[in-house]
């Protein structure tokens, strides 16, 4: 099978990050993955959710959106949160949860690091985008924080990336394009850390059940672009 864009079955799309995309951010990037492009912002509050109050411990979550025409076709804008469409709900609780995963919130003191992603333009891929990009704006807030000695310690325990993989027309693909996508019979995306734990892992047969070994050689092309993707945001945080 040829790929739409000419890569290897194994092979990620051509990433690019521009750290401190966000001039008042404490954190922020341009991600792109391909055609899939994802602007993500980290912002520190020293305010924390009522359940943390008193704690000592902090708080991460996401929040995120799509820009109307970052789609072939013009999606509504979601003005009011509260009508905040099921899609873009589930992806910001996947980002948090990502993110949570590797944080010690003790570290963190009892302040929230609010990770916002804004997905530009799309082509497949923006929650898996959104959780890698994500995590270096929430790296260099918490870098921030470290420079001004508001904490005294790195509250980040583990580098943390994520990526798609899928079959399409009978042909195991790494991280996936919309047209890939939108023709698998198996989707699947994977959150792993740089120490090759799994955080979370949603896969789906669309049009019918797939195997056990399937999945595991699925996992393993996962597990391989990320572990890529991870050499990349440490080569890019080591830039200072």
């Amino acid at each position: 099978m040829q790929r739409v864009d000419g890569r290897k079955h194994n092979e990620l799309r051509k990433i690019n990050i521009t750290r401190n995309y966000i001039y008042h951010a404490e954190g922020s990037v341009l991600i792109e993955f391909g055609n899939t492009k994802v602007i993500c912002t980290a912002s520190v509050d020293d305010k924390v959710p009522p359940f943390r109050k008193g704690t000592g411990e902090g708080w991460v979550t996401a929040e995120y959106s799509m820009l109307p025409r970052a789609t072939q076709v013009r999606n509504v804008r979601d003005i009011n949160k509260l009508k905040l469409n099921g899609r873009a709900y589930e992806i910001q609780r996947l980002i948090g949860r990502s993110l949570r995963s590797v944080v010690d919130f003790k570290s963190l003191g009892e302040r929230s690091i609010i990770i916002d992603c804004d997905v530009i333009q799309a082509d497949g891929g923006t929650r898996t985008a959104s959780i890698t990009g994500g995590f270096i704006a929430l790296m260099d807030a918490c870098s921030y924080l470290l420079d001004k000695n508001i904490i005294t310690e790195m509250p980040i325990k583990n580098f943390v990336a994520a990526v798609s993989v899928g079959i399409v027309h009978e042909n195991k693909l790494l991280d996936l394009c919309y047209e890939e996508d939108a023709n698998a019979t198996v989707d699947m995306n994977v959150v792993m850390t740089d120490s090759g734990q799994l955080i979370e892992l949603q896969a789906t047969g669309e049009l019918s059940p797939f195997s056990r070994d399937d999945l595991n050689q699925l996992l393993n092309m996962a597990e391989k672009g990320i572990s890529e993707l991870i050499s990349i945001q440490k080569n890019i945080l080591l830039k200072g």
